[in-house]
């Protein structure tokens, strides 16, 4: 697995070590940052920062839904939460995301796919932004708790630290990683 030097600059940060602003940089704070990790877990080579899968991020979306799944939801997530809480597995397990080049992957949001789990709420149709109206199928608490106890497994079992580089809504991913997504919702795109 090819890692792009922002996947590596955010790896960084959320492992606690300072690659300076995820830039897609290769500068000498990420240089500093990569050695210091390297030493710091007694591993030799960058990819072994990351996991086996290459799974290295978490992207929760909202769907736009209403109380069905429907096909394209399941294809462009790897997980969808309904609004009773109960927990569906999308057309594509989240290895599937490793990398995008063969084509076959969940494409949940541009240009950030490879190495990303996808995880949505399906709810939200009719929501209005401004002045905010969350339709009539807003997110419910119990979609919310299930999606707190997804993402905590998903974490664990990909060894994914809990931080804002590495499980981040759709809306946080240009802000925090500098990624142009200015689409909403599910889009394609490595």
């Amino acid at each position: 697995m090819t890692y792009t030097t922002r996947d590596i600059q955010a790896r960084l940060a959320a492992l606690s070590y300072d690659p300076g602003p995820i830039d897609g940089r290769y500068g000498p704070k990420t240089r500093a940052a990569i050695a210091e990790a390297l030493k710091a877990r007694n591993v030799k080579r960058i990819e072994e920062l990351f996991h086996a899968s290459a799974l290295h991020r978490i992207i929760l979306h909202w769907t736009a839904g209403v109380d069905a799944l429907i096909e394209l939801e399941q294809q462009h997530c790897h997980l969808i939460i309904d609004r009773l809480g109960r927990t569906h597995a999308g057309a594509l397990k989240p290895e599937a995301n490793a990398s995008c080049h063969d084509g076959r992957y969940a494409a949940h949001t541009r240009a950030l796919n490879t190495g990303s789990i996808g995880v949505a709420l399906d709810a939200m149709a009719g929501a209005i932004e401004s002045p905010f109206d969350p339709g009539e199928y807003p997110i419910t608490q119990v979609q919310v708790q299930a999606l707190a106890e997804a993402v905590a497994d998903l974490c664990e079992t990909y060894q994914i630290p809990l931080t804002s580089y590495s499980v981040l809504t759709h809306a946080e991913v240009q802000p925090t990683l500098g990624v142009n997504n200015a689409a909403n919702g599910i889009s394609p795109g490595c």
